[in-house]
């Protein structure tokens, strides 16, 4: 093999084991040399998205990659170094704020981070007051390991986000200047959104930053909290901002879905939040004789009625299943029933009963509907039961009354 041959071939095994910068970086030739462990900067670097896309040390921290002296590439044109905490952000934006620049290697990537996190409450912080304690692109992106939001291995992908912004906001010691909570994680995974996210792993389920923003991190305030459920909540907030308590709320200066919702530590709704009982959310601001518990106690009785109806008719349904009737028809029907108990439990935002009734009326003919039809099944089973049974009789008699026939058939030959 000649020499030529030799160096291509060298090349192309060089380039499938992932060492793309052995020749053309000395930055990377050399930080291999003498960076030991997993998280040395050479090895983590493999796997960064950068690195993936070609792009080499220098791209970032500037200075000449073909020098082997560091002393030399100190001096070249254009090095960086390290940034400090406060550069960081400019630091990165010097690329992703380049749309010209950025869309040879992914169009679909925003480049406006850099301007949202200016006004977050980190940026303003960490650019405004200097406070180096606060977020920055690589307290959540990592740094020379940094992965696509998509790669569950990322720092960010849906499922990392809370541990991700729990390990500084969990951490007592490190958030004792700041005077904000820092239950906030622990209160998440065991909310509805949470065991969602980090338990059932729909990355669907809302993280930190789907409702206070990533780049643009702020806490919700009053008059944007509503808006932040309403993304997903759509119907819910919809009905609720038609309804009586939007203006109570908005002059009270009270938080909306989080008063009765609570933020990190949602719960599933139970029947008894709406009603007059003591355990009832109702009663914290309403009085005996006043009209909203009256309402409150209206909605609580259709919201029972639907309740108890579909769970009438599914017992039935599984009643008769194990009988061994076919009830592949009830089961869809019953969807329909289970439709109406979720749309009546959206209409309580509307704080209105005949709101409330209009679709539970519905729901409870169709359960009723239900309900007969599973009970028709089961007298079925029954009616066959005995029809076999009366059968089994007849053919048993039959046969008794042949077999002594015969008896005495025989008995007369012998005779």
């Amino acid at each position: 093999m000649s020499q030529v041959k030799y160096i291509l071939f060298s090349l192309a095994i060089l380039s499938l084991i992932g060492t793309p910068y052995a020749f053309a970086d000395q930055c990377y030739e050399c930080h291999q040399l003498w960076e030991e462990g997993d998280e040395a900067p050479s090895v983590r670097f493999k796997h960064d998205v950068h690195f993936q896309a070609g792009l080499g040390c220098s791209d970032c921290h500037g200075g000449n990659p073909e020098l082997d002296d560091m002393d030399e590439v100190r001096a070249s044109k254009g090095y960086k170094g390290v940034p400090t905490e406060r550069e960081i952000p400019e630091f990165c934006g010097s690329c992703h704020s380049d749309p010209t620049y950025m869309i040879k290697f992914n169009p679909s990537l925003p480049t406006d981070q850099l301007e949202k996190y200016r006004t977050s409450i980190h940026g303003e912080r960490l650019l405004g007051k200097g406070d180096t304690k606060v977020a920055n692109c690589v307290s959540c992106h990592s740094v020379h390991n940094i992965r696509s939001p998509q790669v569950p291995a990322s720092t960010v992908y849906p499922m990392n986000i809370p541990s991700t912004c729990a390990a500084c906001h969990a951490d007592k010691d490190y958030m004792s200047g700041y005077h904000i909570p820092t239950d906030q994680y622990s209160d998440y995974i065991k909310s509805v959104h949470g065991v969602a996210l980090l338990e059932k792993k729909d990355v669907s389920a809302p993280a930190c930053n789907d409702c206070h923003g990533n780049h643009g991190a702020t806490p919700p305030g009053v008059t944007s909290i509503s808006a932040v459920c309403g993304t997903c909540h759509v119907l819910e907030s919809e009905r609720f901002s038609h309804s009586p308590h939007k203006e109570a709320f908005d002059a009270a200066d009270i938080p909306e879905c989080e008063f009765c919702h609570s933020n990190h530590l949602v719960k599933k709704p139970q029947l008894y939040w709406v009603g007059t009982s003591d355990s009832a959310l109702c009663v914290q601001c309403h009085s005996e004789g006043e009209p909203g518990l009256e309402t409150a106690a209206g909605i609580h009785e259709a919201l029972a009625s639907m309740n108890q109806a579909y769970d009438t008719a599914s017992a039935l349904i599984e009643r008769a299943d194990n009988m061994g009737m076919m009830v592949t028809d009830l089961k869809f029907q019953l969807k329909d029933v289970n439709q109406a108990v979720i749309k009546s439990r959206a209409m309580i935002h509307t704080f209105n009963v005949d709101s409330v009734k209009a679709v539970v009326e519905p729901g409870l003919e169709t359960a009723r509907q239900t309900e007969d039809a599973a009970l028709g099944k089961i007298d079925d089973y029954y009616f066959r039961r005995k029809g076999l049974g009366v059968a089994t009789l007849i053919i048993t008699i039959l046969a008794v009354g042949l077999f002594l026939k015969i008896r005495s058939m025989e008995k007369r030959k012998a005779g």
